[in-house]
C-alpha cells in the first residue's frame, strides 16, 4: 500500500486530526525514539524495528512498523521459542508503556493508520471473522481504539470485536479525543498489557457464538 494523503472513504476531518498531532508529535519525540532505538540495538541487536504484515481498511496489506521486544531465540529444532521465553526486560518494560508503538506513527503519516481505530491485527485471523466482526475493517486501524481502552489484552476476543464494531458505528471526533485521554491514562496505570496466561494474548481461532445484533 503506498502512501496517501487522504486514503479513500476516510473522513477529511479524522485524517486533519491525525497529521495535526502526529506532525508535530515526532518532532517532539524523535530524541525518545532514538534513545529507544539505541537500546534495542544493543540489547536486541539488529533489526531495531518488528515489521510485519497486517491488514488495514478493506483488508488491504500494509506493513506495520514497532521497536522489537523480543529475541529471535530458537529452540533445537530451530523454531522460534514461545514468546514468553524470547520476552526481554527491555520488551516488557516497553510494552507496559506502549513505547513499541510508537514508530506506526510513521504508520499514520503514510494513510495506514490512524491514531484511534481498531488495532491492526494478524493477516491469518481474516478468514476467522464472522461477518460482523469482519466489519472492524471498515476504517483505519488504529495505535489506540475502543476496545484498548475498554479492556486492552485482558478482555475476550468477542469482547474486543464488539468493541471494534461499535466504533465502526459510532466515531466522531470527540470520541477519538475520548480515547487518546483514555489512553493517556491506562498507559500511566499500566491496565490490561497482557491476558492472564499470556505474554501477549492468545490466538484467536475464530468464535462459535452468535453474531452481536446492531
Amino acid at each position: 500500500m503506498t502512501a496517501k494523503l487522504l486514503p479513500p472513504g476516510v473522513p477529511l476531518s479524522k485524517r486533519l486530526f491525525d497529521l495535526i498531532l502526529t506532525l508535530p508529535g515526532l518532532v517532539l519525540i524523535s530524541p525518545l525514539l532514538g534513545l529507544i532505538g539505541a537500546l534495542v540495538r544493543i540489547f536486541l541487536g539488529s533489526p531495531v524495528l518488528f515489521r510485519q504484515i497486517r491488514p488495514g481498511k478493506g483488508g488491504e496489506s500494509f506493513t506495520v512498523y514497532k521497536f522489537r521486544t523480543m529475541t529471535d531465540a530458537r529452540g533445537s529444532s530451530e523454531n522460534l521459542l514461545d514468546d514468553a521465553e524470547r520476552m526481554t526486560g527491555l520488551g516488557r518494560f516497553l510494552r507496559s508503556l506502549s513505547l513499541d508503538e510508537l514508530p506506526e506513527l510513521f504508520n499514520v503519516l503514510r494513510g495506514e493508520m490512524s491514531l484511534v481505530g481498531p488495532r491492526p491485527l494478524l493477516t491469518q485471523y481474516l478468514d476467522r471473522y464472522s461477518t460482523e466482526q469482519a466489519r472492524r475493517h471498515d476504517v483505519l486501524p488504529g495505535i489506540s481504539g475502543w476496545a484498548q481502552v475498554n479492556g486492552r489484552n485482558a478482555i475476550t476476543w468477542d469482547d474486543k470485536f464488539r468493541y471494534d464494531v461499535w466504533y465502526v458505528d459510532n466515531w466522531s471526533l470527540w470520541l477519538d479525543i475520548k480515547i487518546l485521554l483514555t489512553t493517556l491514562w491506562k498507559v500511566i496505570t499500566r491496565e490490561g498489557i497482557s491476558q492472564l496466561g499470556h505474554t501477549t494474548a492468545a490466538e484467536f481461532m475464530g468464535s462459535d457464538k452468535q453474531e452481536p445484533t446492531r
